[in-house]
């Protein structure tokens, strides 16, 4: 029994043997690229479209509370990741605060989150690539620009998402080149989409109407069920425009491989975050100001939709160009996270070690391979809005624990060094713990249940394989 709550000792970089060491090669400025790549993308240029579709204009309100509570979030994991800057984000900090089968839950939380995200990021890619080759005069096959589209249990047209598969397997082909010429490239595709971004709200501003914001919150705060059978409210939408804000978690990943962990981590979480709550609060205000949400809501390009609607088809055209170069900057930071995790939990023996081994270029290839494929086929065949609920479910559980992680060690450890100290740290704490709580139950039903199968089985390997293997090391 002992064994399930032990402590994780963080080993000194020079104590691992060489093929489980990264190399440091990111300074902060990669590490905020990092962080606005991961966050600025599918949440804002396509699930802004699912958000209105369950809150109406409030979907603003949607994004405040989302935003405040990933905000949280950021400041306890900017604390505890120069504390223990090490990559594996919240399972390595669990481990060494909260016991291994705690970490074991969070860490598999972290996998479903990594891979639905990727898989999520690449279906709304998609849909702006099918757009922007449409608008060329270019029509893909429809069967085969989406997977399965069901209606309750049926499925009513069959398809696979050949667009997202492609794109999944172009990224995961860079990271397996090198860290720092990814990072390269992630920064000047980052400005890409910035760029983007402020052209449509330069160009969308201007036809902002108040009486598009009427009525203003249509569907009521709370989450309940609607006459359509789609559960509705500012929370709901909430629980799941939540997708838009996380991103900064990836950061924290990159421990082992920035220059200088105790201040770059910090500097590209909290930066990353505040740029982000401010170009998402613009973009949103434009979109709904500027055309009814009824016109917009649950489209895969609504941004570019908005643009088309008011007349300006070519600004249109530039921003889904725009989307199509600049989003896979989000599937490259997430598929780059979740491949760390990845591998610290195997070079922890919680999953196979023979994963934990990097190439002659410092990359651990095997498992961005293994981890490519898994997320290929979440994006080929599932649908954007369940793959986004089911992501969120993990990352509440993730930013949660590390709300936990720091409070724990302000009382276990108060005079322990502290490179970034979280003001007014139980208040911002607790305002992630209760935050993300409050967010997991206005996730859809199905969402939840499925959640819950999902860490039943990540139980049942912990029991059957990775304490065991974990023990047998140990000995």
């Amino acid at each position: 029994m002992a064994s399930l709550f032990r402590l994780k000792p963080i080993a000194a970089e020079a104590d691992r043997p060489h093929e489980h060491q990264l190399q440091r090669t990111l300074s902060w400025p990669h590490l905020v690229a990092l962080g606005v790549g991961a966050i600025v993308g599918t949440g804002i240029l396509t699930l802004i479209g699912v958000g209105a579709d369950r809150a109406g204009p409030a979907v603003i309100l949607s994004f405040i509370v989302a935003g405040a509570i990933c905000a949280c979030a950021a400041l306890a994991y900017a604390e505890m990741a120069t504390m223990i800057p090490a990559s594996g984000s919240a399972y390595t900090y669990s481990y060494s605060v909260l016991g291994e089968v705690v970490a074991w839950v969070v860490g598999w939380s972290l996998l479903a989150e990594y891979t639905l995200v990727v898989a999520t990021v690449a279906v709304g890619w998609s849909g702006y690539a099918t757009g922007f080759l449409a608008g060329l005069g270019i029509h893909l096959p429809a069967a085969l620009t989406h997977g399965p589209v069901m209606v309750g249990s049926a499925v009513t047209q069959w398809g696979v998402n050949v667009p997202a598969m492609i794109i999944v397997g172009v990224v995961a082909g860079l990271l397996i080149v090198g860290t720092r010429e990814s990072a390269t490239l992630n920064a000047v595709l980052v400005v890409v989409k910035l760029i983007a971004l402020a052209v449509f709200v330069a160009v969308a501003l201007p036809y902002f109407d108040p009486a598009n914001l009427e009525p203003f919150a249509p569907f009521g705060f709370s989450k309940h069920l609607s006459g359509d059978g789609v559960e509705r409210g500012v929370m709901a939408a909430a629980a799941i425009i939540f997708f838009a804000f996380y991103g900064f978690d990836a950061i924290s990943t990159a421990a082992e491989e920035a220059k200088n962990p105790s201040r770059d981590l910090a500097i590209g979480i909290v930066g990353s975050m505040v740029a982000c709550v401010v170009i998402y609060m613009l973009v949103a205000v434009t979109a709904v100001g500027a055309l009814s949400y009824t016109r917009f809501a649950d489209s895969p390009e609504p941004l570019a939709l908005i643009l088309r609607e008011i007349g300006q088809p070519f600004t249109a055209t530039v921003l889904a160009a725009s989307a199509v170069i600049a989003l896979p900057t989000v599937i490259l930071a997430f598929l780059y996270g979740q491949s760390r995790i990845f591998f610290v939990m195997a070079r922890d023996r919680m999953l196979p070690e023979s994963l934990a081994r990097v190439s002659r270029r410092g990359t651990p290839v095997r498992i961005t391979i293994f981890t490519a494929g898994v997320v290929t086929f979440f994006a080929a065949f599932f649908p954007i809005d369940a793959i986004a609920a089911l992501a969120n479910a993990g990352t509440l559980t993730a930013f949660a624990a590390v709300g936990l992680c720091m409070l724990v060690m302000r009382r276990r450890a108060p005079e322990a060094v502290r490179p970034f100290r979280t003001p007014a740290a139980w208040l911002v704490g607790l305002g992630a713990i209760f935050g993300c709580l409050y967010l997991f139950i206005s996730l859809p039903g199905q969402t939840q249940f499925l959640f819950g199968i999902w860490n039943l089985v990540g139980l049942g390997v912990y029991f059957a394989y990775s304490r065991r293997n974990v023990d047998k090391a140990s000995a």
